[in-house]
């Protein structure tokens, strides 16, 4: 084989692995949560209220991290709904017991302060 062509097939490969790799840590990223289950999903959403906004990429965010179990949350967009979100300066934003907890918010932060 020439030393262009094996060059070549060097790089290729390279180029590959490297994609793949970004692939793969991309899905690993979105994965949602597998502890966030329909019951501790529930439970937030009976404890608390999540500010969201049509167009919030750190609301995506939040909702990828809760999958399927997103709709038992308790969900105000703000969008839609800008006379109830008084107070929310950003999404996405939980109110936890009266307080404000503007962000991303992990599930065990979430469980911590609903006692869920």
């Amino acid at each position: 084989m020439k030393k262009s062509t094996k060059k070549y097939l060097i790089n290729t490969i390279t180029i590959v692995i490297v994609i793949a790799l970004i692939i793969v840590l991309v899905v690993i990223r979105n994965s949602p949560d597998p502890s966030t289950t329909e019951e501790i999903a529930r439970c937030i959403g009976e404890k608390s209220t999540l500010y969201t906004q049509l167009g919030c990429h750190a609301c995506e965010t939040q909702e990828k991290m809760f999958g399927e179990n997103y709709k038992y949350l308790t969900i105000i967009d703000c969008f839609y709904e800008r006379d109830k979100c008084e107070g929310i300066e950003a999404t996405p934003t939980w109110k936890v017991k009266g307080k404000i907890y503007p962000g991303v918010q992990e599930i065990e932060t979430l469980q911590e302060l609903t006692g869920c």
